[in-house]
């Protein structure tokens, strides 16, 4: 029960939202791309996809969902 929960929960969330209130992002085929959130970079390597609800910090190796990017932000 609480599987299905947090899958409603992120299937109504948007993820671009969520990180946009944390980086800059613009768009970048299908995917928007911004500097990670979580380090100083002066080059773009982090990666949000809409469609899949899921980031990505090329810098760092490590992405996930919507709930894991806040729990790592805050």
């Amino acid at each position: 029960m609480k599987d299905r929960f947090l899958e409603d929960l992120k299937a109504r969330i948007d993820i671009r939202e969520i990180v946009g209130k944390y980086t800059s992002l613009k768009k970048a085929g299908k995917s928007w791309r911004g500097r990670s959130p979580f380090r100083n970079e002066k080059t773009p390597s982090f990666f949000v996809d809409p469609e899949k609800n899921l980031w990505y910090d090329f810098g760092a190796s490590e992405g996930g969902d919507v709930i894991s990017f806040v729990e790592k932000i805050e």
